[in-house]
């Protein structure tokens, strides 16, 4: 049975972004109450810098000439809802003043820090559908939005995630004693990163399973890896255990290898 083949995506979620090191990534978009008081706090700051520079230019150009004060109104407009939010976004990374309270911050669909063409499309967009529609395409677009994205985040291709979290460090998993033989001897190949994110997101949560699902899914990614690992473990060895056995290995001689470069890189810049 060892070798089987099984599916090289399983439990990876949609959400899940897998880095270099087969970390997945989970960053939570943030919700909807949390959206509506960011962008309430944004409007309402909007208005309050519109609302100065109209009283500008209304002290400037008022009764000076038509023209020029019509010009200083849309000026002040552009300003105070396109260029002070997209300044702020761009200068921040991707944080509003509402973000900056409610603690969230926009990341592009990868994940990435958002650039000023980012912040842009979603100043430009939001004019639309939050100052002249009252945020309602916005609302209704992050309601049906899986990651409750608005408008102006589908098509500058970014999400809002919430930027304040605790992080729990969770400690790997530790070599089976009854395995640490087989593993030191054992051929690991290059397990993808999907693969490798998914097994040791299961081996962190695995007390959150119940037993016949724990059991199912130790054996299936077990399955999954077979084909990356050579010589087959021990028969009768448990599936978690040997799903623990090749993580750690892999782990310590990532380990071990980085070590090594470090030392020969001190080497020979001496």
């Amino acid at each position: 049975m060892w070798g089987r083949g099984g599916s090289a995506t399983v439990g990876v979620g949609r959400d899940d972004l897998v880095s270099g090191e087969a970390v997945a990534l989970e960053l939570p978009a943030a919700s909807v109450g949390l959206r509506i008081l960011s962008g309430l706090i944004d409007v309402i700051v909007g208005m309050l810098v519109l609302v100065l520079l109209t009283y500008l230019s209304f002290k400037l150009a008022a009764g000076v000439d038509d023209a020029l004060f019509a010009a200083c109104l849309t000026m002040s407009t552009a300003l105070a809802w396109c260029a002070l939010p997209t300044t702020v976004e761009t200068l921040t990374r991707g944080k509003t003043l509402g973000h900056l309270a409610t603690g969230m911050r926009t990341v592009r669909d990868d994940a990435g820090p958002i650039g000023f063409r980012h912040a842009l499309t979603r100043a430009l967009i939001g004019i639309v559908e939050i100052y002249t529609f009252f945020g309602v395409p916005a609302l209704i677009s992050a309601a049906v939005n899986r990651k409750n994205k608005r408008i102006g985040d589908m098509i500058a291709g970014t999400y809002v995630v919430r930027d304040r979290h605790s992080i729990r460090i969770v400690e790997p998993p530790a070599m089976p004693a009854a395995l640490r033989e087989w593993a030191r001897v054992t051929d690991i190949g290059s397990i993808p990163d999907p693969v490798a994110g998914t097994i040791r997101k299961f081996l962190i949560h695995r007390e959150q399973y119940t037993p016949q699902a724990r059991v199912a899914m130790a054996e299936r990614l077990t399955y999954t890896v077979a084909p990356f690992v050579a010589p087959a473990p021990p028969p009768g060895a448990p599936f978690e255990d040997v799903l623990a056995a090749i993580m750690a290995e892999r782990r310590n001689r990532d380990t071990d290898r980085i070590s090594r470069e470090d030392r020969l890189r001190e080497r020979l810049l001496r």
